[in-house]
């Protein structure tokens, strides 16, 4: 488990919360296996589990209430597990790696209007007192909305790119590093925030800080998108995520390039592009149409 484990954090460049839901999802199928059971699992058979085992597992995961997405998303940890042993220990993972994972409706935050979108980011500047406080909330809710960021990728850019240029080389998930254009609207505001910030802003240290000086906590962004959403009359999917959300179908919107939002988002496939936009099968075939050299 350890082996594995370090594995998806250092070669797959799992982050760490990701490599803790790995852990937190084998972990409960193996409990779940050894009381199935009745007895303690060797190497021996958990090598040797069948569908049957798979299906009274699912079955228990959802008698508890877990969410047939939530169930997908274990299985995929258990099937990680699984595969990276089989290729260690040659033994047949297919009854694992086979079982169909249960099916759910992607649920993604609705977009807000442009105009939502400019007055979300007016009201975050006037969630807190302090300048530089609120300086900072602005510049980073300003690059998920203009760069289409995560707020990961947002918390986690280094000091180290100041001044700001009109790109940025950003790492996203899996490692996978992507180029997007610096809107001036964004690094006027990164330039506000690292202007007043009372913090030393040293190369390799984080861009963002909190009060006392550490790295920028995620959960603090969303309080104060949720405030301002809150006095605004936004609905609940007015959250930063749904900033990144709104970067992608604006630009669609515009007449944007299906491959190249594709691009700017750090996405691996184009139907994840797709079905994150929310756009219909007409028109991505226009959208092919129109820029494919052999339509």
């Amino acid at each position: 488990m350890a082996a594995w484990l370090a594995d998806v954090g250092a070669l797959r460049g799992g982050s760490e919360a990701t490599v803790t839901a790995y852990a937190r999802d084998a972990t409960g199928f193996l409990a779940f296996q050894t009381g199935h059971h009745g007895d303690s699992m060797g190497l021996s058979p958990l090598k040797t589990l069948g569908p049957r085992d798979m299906r009274a597992w699912m079955a228990f995961e959802r008698g508890r209430g877990v969410s047939a997405r939530s169930l997908a998303r274990q299985l995929s940890s258990v099937k990680s597990l699984y595969r990276w042993w089989a290729e260690r220990d040659g033994f047949d993972a297919t009854a694992i790696l086979s079982t169909r994972s249960p099916k759910f409706q992607r649920k993604l935050p609705r977009p807000l209007s442009v105009p939502a979108a400019r007055e979300l980011l007016e009201t975050v500047e006037a969630q807190d007192s302090r300048d530089w406080v609120s300086a900072r909330d602005v510049a980073v809710v300003t690059l998920l909305y203009g760069c289409g960021m995560r707020i990961s990728e947002a918390l986690g850019l280094s000091a180290a790119i100041l001044p700001l240029t009109d790109t940025l080389r950003i790492r996203g998930k899996g490692g996978k590093e992507r180029e997007v254009p610096v809107l001036p609207m964004a690094r006027a505001a990164v330039a506000r925030y690292a202007s007043l910030c009372p913090h030393d802003l040293a190369p390799g240290t984080a861009l963002f800080r909190g009060v006392r000086g550490g790295p920028l906590n995620q959960r603090l962004i969303a309080r104060v998108v949720e405030a301002a959403r809150m006095q605004l009359g936004l609905p609940a999917t007015a959250t930063p995520h749904a900033m990144r959300h709104s970067f992608a179908t604006h630009l669609l919107d515009a007449g944007g390039d299906l491959r190249a939002i594709q691009e700017l988002l750090g996405h691996a496939s184009l139907s994840t592009t797709q079905a994150y936009t929310g756009v219909d099968t007409a028109r991505l075939m226009e959208v092919y149409a129109n820029a494919h050299p052999k339509a």
